[in-house]
């Protein structure tokens, strides 16, 4: 028995060493077995190599084995595995048992001890504990032996020790941990036979736990040899420096030393592959020089320009996979590479792997992926976790639908005259659930919503009604039937039952099985495996459920818990698929010595390498303090950098060839990212190295570099096409060359043709001539104000909801349009109530409007169920109440300190006693604008009634000049006109214009660095809400209106100074301004009517500042306006000083103005 180290720096040959050993022995006939041990990860590789090694020798007496592997093959041998396999999902469920029981004993972590996450904290440390052999018992030596000054320590290991102990005794009798395995390795070593006088080779490891350390040792005693290879530069030779490059396997070579002159094994002469050049670089120098000098100082540059070195930098994650994706079919078409000599590898992996997939597709690049999969994002699991959430959130909406959407479930045909698909019927019972708000016992009930809805008659007629009733049954028998079993007291193993009749009763086990066959029929095996193991992923999960809790009654949410934590706990591995494909996966994972070219991707600051903030539940300082007391754990942070450092060494060194690095130097968001330290090491130790890029690239040289396959390259053919056709740029020969090739290939040259259509596609439409546009509205024509103000905004918008008269999916909610048409109703009938009982506006108490306000919000919502339906619903009841209280307390205000009354609230004009405004277009037709105007308040003085119109906004509106001049503000003029117009009728007196203003109603939240009183926090409520408009240009008008306004008035848009109104600073208009304003606004609806009628629809949003009404607009799907298309300009709006306005106004009533707007 004996030990040997095999010496050699990255790329010496190791692991050639290794398997040409084990060939020499086969070739002198030894007789007992050879060994080879590996890391579990590299298991599969190492087997490929071994099997290639031999060649036809055969491996009859060879082996390829893990840690695990070795425990398996003892344990079949001689015994030992009596219990129960506990995997994580079992040892989550048992801790989370434990810390329910044990939370009131706990000291430090009695909060966390129930959060989400800690229990993988905990499982965490006691795997740690038993990897570096810490048992219970010697936990609990160590905790007496603590000093009073490391209380805290004391505690943190004491509520451990808690979790510990019981977590031991729980399994002791019927289960074995993963993490116990190989404790009773190395105690079954001693009655197994297989190692008698084998000679073992341990290849790939940098580090051993404690665990592996002791097999070692009894490996070491039965074996004839143990060879260990390090990655290091030949015997330590007593060096201890942390900061050197081979700490960590000088560390593990004075470790096995120790080992081996405790148990009295003899040392072997090393061999040192040190003493000859590195062979992996043999044809690659500065691959070479890399390896020799990048951790060395002083270092020697390489005064050549590398040819086997690479640096991209690129302008994002996506251009950056696009640029190795490029390189990579480069490399395997023109330098006769195969797939799999090369790897791309990162160290974050789930920033790369959506993208890596998207454009390796793209590019047929094969590849495997080398990541454990998490299992809950499965649709087989999503449905058992969506149907709890059915009857846990009281059958909602999301619950339901994600039940449905997983593609797992069949609805029948049965009783429905139409054939309809299984989606078809998801979609129509959604659109129907979302109509009318359904959840809860609403689904038990039989359907009848809508029959009684005159305008959705035509939808919902008895019949469409009894097919939809039929297939909610559908969806819903089996549930109940499942929630009938499971609303009973049961324990866990009656609960896991139901759960597996209910995937056979509806089928899924059935479709999964199809889709795998599928799947395979396709060719894509990676997929069908994967939904093979989640299949026994969720019998797993259900078994351990059952063995570990079977008998325990458990309530429905804590089964539930339970579950999805499982589900958590469980990945499912892939092994790679075919022999030929680009090995994709993290740095820490990839072993393989046949990669000839490597590319390092996303090497940024703080991502490559990594740094280790996170200590966990014991400190650095806490594992300082235990190693002083002999219990030795994992390496703290300091050592984990060392450790990484190491890490970057070895995957430096894994290319034999070629060797590519590289960076974006923004995220996706369009965050700037640093380049990591290992680029700027590279620099200065390859003075010539040129840092590559696209993002300042001749266009030439760029269009050679992006011909790489036929599918990405057509998709970039595209975008030159584009560029061509809509800015006339000039495009390279190699596009036109690559687009005479596929005009010339038959199976691309239908994708051109269409792609040619494409780009001659235009969005914009045509006008609608004669009596086809006017079908569209009813005569007579009859609008209002808002839907011309719509006109003005966007022709097509108007076009499409009020022309086509498009609708959005029903919803059950009260949304924005709903909360303005509330509020307004309550406004209204509060202005009646105080009229109909004789109280003024001016002395009104704020107590009794409260009240008033209060039981008419009550009262309205006893038939608006909607507002009754939720928590959500009812505090937005008692926000509207806040909302109101506050906004009549202003108005209040308003009147007090004014001498205005009201005449009349909710004016109809159009549809009441009121005539409509009647304009007549030059085409000859005839237009009618009709109306609510909110309130109208009077002033009457000298003789004459001046008339302030009120309009209430549930959002923030402010009165612009501007926006009136392009036909975007309306309504306040056209209100003013209508009562005007009415005046004989409504006051049977010449009316003056004193006032057209908007008030928003809210409770604006008041800010201040100090306390304010309860009058201070009244007035800023009353400046928030400052009313915004046009106002008379008459300072006794206007103190009509504020009496106190002395400079600015917090109640509307005034500035009175010594001098009287300053114009500057406030929203006024003379007489005669009133009347060329409104005049002007006749004009401006009789050209908006005069274009609608004709049938102009273009697609041309305005633009104002930064305002576009594309914003909010619902039909940009069906416009497709895009402002980087040639075609689609904004209308943008100038902004005008109200001198120019007013004039340019002037000068449009008397005809000789044209309207002024710039396309953009």
């Amino acid at each position: 028995m004996s030990l040997r180290f095999i010496y050699g720096r990255g790329g010496s040959g190791k692991s050639r060493f290794c398997l040409d050993d084990i060939k020499r022995k086969l070739e002198k006939g030894f007789d007992n077995r050879l060994i080879l041990l590996v890391p579990e990860q590299f298991s599969f590789e190492a087997e490929k190599n071994l099997l290639r090694a031999l060649g036809d020798m055969g491996t009859f007496k060879t082996e390829v084995l893990s840690f695990k592997r070795m425990a398996h093959r003892v344990f079949n041998e001689v015994g030992g595995i009596t219990h129960k396999r506990l995997n994580d999902s079992g040892k989550s469920m048992i801790l989370y048992k434990i810390l329910r029981e044990r939370e009131n004993d706990l000291k430090i972590f009695y909060k966390s001890s129930s959060k989400q996450g800690f229990i993988d904290i905990v499982s965490e440390v006691i795997t740690e504990f038993k990897r570096y052999n810490i048992t219970p018992e010697l936990l609990r030596d160590t905790i007496e032996k603590l000093k009073e000054d490391e209380l805290e320590l004391k505690y943190k290991l004491e509520d451990l020790y808690r979790v510990y102990i019981d977590f031991e005794i729980a399994i002791h009798k019927n289960y074995i941990d993963d993490e116990d395995e190989l404790t009773m390795l190395y105690e079954k070593l001693e009655e197994c036979s297989l190692f008698n006088g084998a000679e073992v080779w341990v290849d790939e490891f940098s580090t051993f736990t404690p665990q592996q350390y002791s097999i070692l040792s009894r490996l070491m005693k039965k074996s004839k040899r143990v060879n260990i290879s390090l990655n290091m530069d030949g015997s330590s030779e007593y060096k201890e420096e942390i900061d050197d490059i081979f700490w960590v396997a000088r560390n593990t070579e004075r470790k096995l030393l120790k080992i081996a002159e405790e148990n009295h094994v003899a040392y072997d002469k090393p061999i040192d592959l040190n003493k000859d050049c590195c062979y992996r670089f043999n044809n690659s120098y500065d691959i070479g020089h890399m390896e020799k000098y990048f951790f060395k100082y002083p270092f020697v540059p390489y005064r050549e320009e590398p040819d086997n070195i690479r640096i991209y930098k690129a302008l994002n994650n996506y251009e950056e996979i696009q640029w190795v994706a490029r390189n990579i079919i480069s490399k395997v078409r023109d330098d006769g590479y195969r797939f799999r000599d090369i790897a791309v590898v990162c160290r974050d992996l789930d920033n790369y792997k959506k993208i890596t997939r998207v454009i390796f597709d793209e590019y047929s690049i094969p590849y495997f992926l080398d990541e454990k999969r998490d299992v809950t994002d499965n649709p087989l699991v999503v449905l058992i976790l969506s149907v709890f959430d059915i009857f846990n959130k009281n059958w909602s909406y999301e619950s339901v639908f994600r039940y449905l959407k997983t593609g797992l479930i069949d609805l029948t045909n049965d009783g429905c005259e139409e054939q309809l698909t299984t989606k078809q019927k998801i979609d129509i019972l959604e659109n129907f659930v979302l109509a009318y708000g359904i959840k809860g016992k609403k689904w038990l009930e039989f359907w009848e919503y809508g029959l009684s809805n005159a305008k959705d008659k035509q939808e919902y007629t008895r019949d469409v009604l009894n097919v939809i009733n039929e297939i909610k049954d559908d969806v819903i028998n089996p549930l109940t039937t499942f929630g009938s079993k499971v609303a009973k007291k049961c324990n866990m193993r009656d609960l896991c039952i139901y759960v597996y009749e209910f995937l056979c009763e509806v089928g899924a086990f059935q479709k999964v099985d199809i889709w795998i066959e599928n799947f395979k029929a396709e060719g894509n095996t990676e997929r069908a495996d994967e939904y093979e193991q989640v299949v026994d992923v969720i019998f797993e999960v259900l078994d351990q459920m059952v063995e570990i809790m079977g008998d325990e009654v458990v309530s429905l949410d804590r089964f539930i818990e339970i579950l999805s934590m499982g589900f958590l706990k469980q990945e499912v591995g892939l092994i790679p698929i075919a022999l030929d494909q680009v090995i994709v996966g993290d740095i820490a994972r990839i072993k393989s010595h046949s990669i000839k070219a490597l590319y390092i991707i996303g090497v940024n600051d703080g991502v490559f390498p990594r740094v280790n903030r996170e200590e966990g539940i014991l400190s650095d300082n806490d594992r300082g303090i235990l190693k002083t007391e002999g219990v030795t754990l994992a390496s703290d942070t300091e050592t984990k950098m060392f450790e990484e450092n190491f890490l970057i060494y070895t995957t430096l060194t894994m290319a034999s060839e070629y060797l590519v690095l590289t960076y974006p130097i923004a995220d996706f968001e369009g965050k700037a990212q640093r380049s990591s330290i290992l680029i700027s090491r590279f620099k200065k130790l390859f003075p010539k190295l040129k840092e590559e890029s696209d993002i300042l690239k001749n266009k030439e040289d760029e269009a050679v570099d992006k011909i790489v396959a036929p599918e990405p390259t057509f998709n970039e053919l595209i975008s030159m096409m584009r560029s061509y056709y809509d800015d006339k740029e000039e495009v390279s020969s190699v596009w036109k060359n690559a687009y005479e090739w596929y005009k010339g290939k038959e199976e691309w040259n239908g994708r051109i043709e269409r792609v040619l259509s494409g780009l001659k596609y235009s969005n914009q439409v045509q006008t609608i001539r004669g009596e086809k546009i006017k079908a569209l509205y009813d005569k007579p024509y009859v609008f209002d104000v808002s839907r011309v103000e719509k006109y003005a905004q966007c022709p097509f918008a108007f076009y499409i909801q009020y022309g086509l008269k498009a609708k959005d999916r029903k919803i059950y909610e009260f949304g924005s349009p709903d909360f303005g048409t509330f509020v307004h109703e309550i406004l209204d009938k509060f202005t009646n109530k105080v009229k109909d009982e004789g109280r003024h506006w001016s002395d009104l108490d704020k107590k009794w409007s409260e009240s008033t306000i209060s039981s008419m919000i009550d009262e309205v919502i006893k038939d608006e169920s909607i507002l009754k339906s939720s928590a959500k619903y009812k505090y937005l009841v008692s926000k509207m109440k806040r909302i109101l209280t506050k906004s009549v307390s202003v108005i209040s205000e308003h009147f007090k300190r004014g001498s205005f009354e009201t005449l009349d609230s909710e004016i109809v004009f159009g549809d009441g006693k009121y005539k409509p405004i009647k304009l007549s277009l030059p085409s000859g037709d005839d237009i009618y604008l009709r109306g609510r105007v909110d309130r109208v308040d009077i002033l009457e003085d000298n003789g004459e009634v001046y008339i302030r119109i009120v309009d209430y906004k549930s959002g923030k509106k402010s009165f612009s000049l501007n926006e009136v001049y392009y036909g975007l503000q309306l309504q306040l003029l056209v209100y003013l006109d209508a009562i005007l117009s009415n005046e004989e009728e409504i006051l049977k007196k010449d009316i003056v214009p004193g006032a057209i203003l908007y008030f928003t109603i809210d409770d604006p939240m008041i800010s201040s660095s100090g306390e304010l009183s309860e009058e201070e926090v009244e007035q800023r409520l009353i400046k928030e809400l400052k009313m915004s408009g046009l106002l008379l240009k008459d300072p006794k008008v206007i103190k009509e209106m504020d009496k106190d306004i002395k400079g600015y008035s917090i109640i509307i848009p005034a500035y009175m100074g010594k001098d009287g109104i300053s114009e500057n600073n406030s929203s006024v208009a003379t007489r005669e301004q009133f009347k060329v304003i409104s005049e002007y606004v006749r004009q401006k609806v009789v050209d908006l009517c005069e274009d609608m009628l004709k049938g102009d629809i273009t697609i041309k949003p305005v633009k104002n500042g930064k305002y576009t009404c594309c914003s909010y607009c619902r039909f940009n799907a069906i416009c497709q306006f895009d402002y980087s298309l040639k075609d689609n300009k904004y209308c943008l709006l100038q902004k005008k000083d109200k001198e120019d306005i007013w004039k340019l106004m002037k000068e449009k009533i008397s005809g000789e103005e044209e309207l002024e707007h710039d396309e953009q």
